[in-house]
């Protein structure tokens, strides 16, 4: 609705594609630790950062950037399974097949370690992302992972034949810890950062950017001074505000955005319930 009036090819501000990607320094650390680690065959990482930081557009990002030999490639859901059922959701998920139902570990363990030294015959390496990772509170799902991991690294296996990215908010980095048999296998912990002001400044710009304008004929300094301390550096709650407050700039007839349509939209949304 507002594009047209502010000269804009698209909503700046959607979380849309992966060329809206800000390449803000934690992000890219991250990024160049789980490359090497996932490309290098390392048993596991952890990637953590508060609730909209950009976690999940990173993995796409990362997914469409590894080589074919990473493969298969899965995602796990639901984290939240019983171990006994996480295993076997695992297993599942990474051979394509289901299995009957209630299957022996064992024979769930048989299923998986044979698909395994299959893939790592026709040398392909498997990826397992555990999306909400933080969830895995109890100590029979974590007990779950680490008997994947052991399962990963036997069989006669010169390398780990799969990596497991855990992804989730950044109290995960202290569970890890609290469980010394899988923080060992860990190799890389990255945490994702909130932007700083200038990054959030470098954020608004590349979004607009993406769009065919320019910061300053769009939003005051102010403005994007007050964004930033509004939304914590938050790239999900920079996106939010930034969106209502150009539609209401819009029905204001204003030329830019400023610190009191960005100040306005907030109000609003600590109002909302």
């Amino acid at each position: 609705m507002y594009e047209s009036f502010f000269k804009l090819t698209g909503r700046p501000f959607e979380n849309f594609g992966d060329d809206s990607y800000y390449p803000s320094e934690s992000h890219q650390t991250a990024m160049l630790k789980m490359r090497y680690a996932i490309e290098n065959r390392r048993s596991a990482i952890a990637v953590c950062g508060d609730s909209g930081i950009g976690k999940s557009m990173l993995i796409r990002l990362l997914a469409s950037q590894l080589p074919e030999a990473i493969a298969p490639l899965v995602t796990v859901v639901f984290p939240k399974l019983p171990g006994d059922q996480l295993l076997g959701y695992v297993t599942d998920k990474i051979t394509r097949q289901c299995g009957p139902p209630d299957e022996p570990d064992r024979l769930t363990l048989h299923r998986l370690e044979s698909f395994l030294d299959e893939n790592v015959a026709a040398d392909r390496h498997a990826l397992v992302v555990v999306d909400e990772a933080h969830l895995l509170d109890s100590h029979e799902q974590l007990e779950t992972l680490r008997l994947l991991l052991n399962l990963a690294t036997g069989g006669g296996h010169a390398e780990s034949a799969l990596t497991l990215l855990l992804v989730g908010q950044s109290i995960l980095l202290t569970q890890i810890e609290q469980n010394a048999s899988l923080d060992e296998r860990v190799s890389e912990k990255c945490l994702l950062r909130r932007f700083t002001p200038d990054q959030t400044a470098s954020y608004v710009q590349h979004r607009l950017q993406q769009v065919g304008r320019q910061m300053p004929d769009v939003f005051t300094t102010a403005a994007v001074d007050r964004l930033h301390s509004r939304s914590l550096g938050i790239p999900r709650r920079i996106n939010r505000l930034a969106d209502l407050a150009l539609m209401v700039a819009y029905a204001d007839d204003a030329v830019r955005v400023t610190e009191d349509h960005i100040e306005g939209v907030h109000r609003e949304l600590a109002t909302t319930p």
